[in-house]
């Protein structure tokens, strides 16, 4: 007998499979909800920040339909030779399952060919295969690609939703937090609840969450930054340096602290 070994990862492990543990965006549930009753979707596509859900909810449909899938990064695999071999031969070939579903995540990583030779591959197949794309950036999509898919924003729980969660998983792997350990994490990497959960993960020894201060400090000074140099006032040089004291990342501190002096 083969034993499947649990998730380790608590992303994974906690990853919603249902769409009533699929946190937030109640309206969008609904919508899905009627298309997993009667077997059968619309081509779909989720945009989003990072981390809000949408590739959760791609599989999740996936996995509650009846249907041979085909799940692809197109991160990784982002060339029109993709979408000629893997995408075309999935579409085209015959299965015993009534419908079949490619999942393409992250699919703003596609180049302008791979999306124009998807958009014509979808229009071919369009009578037993349907396509599910997530992006964060749906600007990156052609006009035509979108306009052949439904298009939702998948938006990021409320604080207070994803601080509940949080707690919830907590208890579940029996570590213990306080409300002003769990704020502090919700507030740092809020909306990305991969990075919350992520930070928690590893954040937890002895049943225990124990917080690194410099983890809270470095995983928001990106944002810090971009904030700052969008919104220059007069102590954006004085906040930028003092970035420069707290963050590890002293070398992109010093070149923008450096280029703001010229």
């Amino acid at each position: 007998m083969i034993l499947t070994k649990e998730h380790t990862l608590w992303v994974e492990k906690y990853r919603p499979t249902t769409l009533e543990d699929f946190v937030g965006n109640e309206n969008l549930k609904d919508i899905i909800q009627k298309y997993l009753d009667q077997n059968d979707i619309q081509n779909l596509l989720f945009y989003g920040s990072s981390g809000c859900g949408k590739t959760t909810l791609a599989k999740l449909i996936a996995n509650k339909l009846k249907c041979a899938t085909l799940l692809l990064n197109a991160s990784d695999e982002r060339g029109i030779e993709t979408i000629r071999d893997k995408v075309t031969n999935f579409a085209s070939t015959a299965s015993f399952q009534p419908l079949k579903v490619v999942v393409l995540d992250e699919a703003d990583f596609l180049t302008l060919q791979a999306q124009a030779s998807l958009r014509n591959v979808i229009e071919k197949y369009s009578k037993g295969t349907r396509f599910i794309l997530t992006c964060n950036y749906i600007e990156r999509i052609i006009d035509p690609l979108q306009s052949r898919c439904q298009t939702f924003k998948v938006f990021p729980p409320d604080k207070a939703d994803v601080a509940r969660h949080i707690d919830g998983i907590l208890r579940k792997q029996k570590v213990k937090c306080n409300f002003a350990q769990l704020k502090s994490i919700v507030n740092k990497f809020y909306p990305d609840l991969r990075k919350i959960l992520n930070t928690c993960q590893s954040s937890s020894h002895e049943q225990k969450l124990n917080l690194d201060k410099d983890i809270l400090i470095e995983g928001r000074y990106k944002a810090t930054i971009l904030h700052l140099l969008k919104n220059p006032k007069n102590t954006t040089f004085k906040d930028l340096r003092q970035l420069l004291l707290n963050s590890k990342k002293r070398i992109l501190v010093i070149y923008i602290v450096c280029y703001m002096k010229k």
